[in-house]
């Protein structure tokens, strides 16, 4: 289990990585422009947009010294602006997670594995 953990003053604090990709995927779908999370076979170089249900396998979290590195693979709506979409998920994901974990997150790299028609 890779875990972040922080100290209290009651006690010491852990947050599973899955948690934090889990919220962090919700508050993406939320936002304007994002039709959803990619996953990625790499063998056969295949991007699939991913379920809800799964939604944390686009995300990959790194934590270190006690800040967050959130990597997001996503697919986006066609004719939008892709650093408009960008620019909103970064800073809505980074407040969102901040004031979810009280953890840092200290960089948002974003991934735009696909495009896609929306009705």
């Amino acid at each position: 289990m890779k875990a972040s953990s922080m100290n209290t003053h009651m006690g010491n604090i852990q947050i599973d990585n899955e948690v934090i990709a889990q919220y962090a995927g919700s508050v993406a779908n939320e936002c304007f422009g994002i039709v959803g999370m990619a996953g990625i076979n790499v063998k056969d170089g295949i991007v699939k947009l991913l379920k809800m249900d799964s939604i944390s396998r686009g995300i990959h979290v790194k934590i270190n010294n006690n800040k967050l590195t959130l990597d997001f693979h996503v697919i986006v709506s066609y004719g939008v602006s892709i650093l408009t979409v960008s620019e909103n998920l970064a800073s809505n994901v980074k407040y969102r997670v901040e004031e979810f974990t009280g953890i840092t997150v200290e960089k948002i790299n974003i991934f735009i594995e696909g495009v896609r028609v929306i009705d």
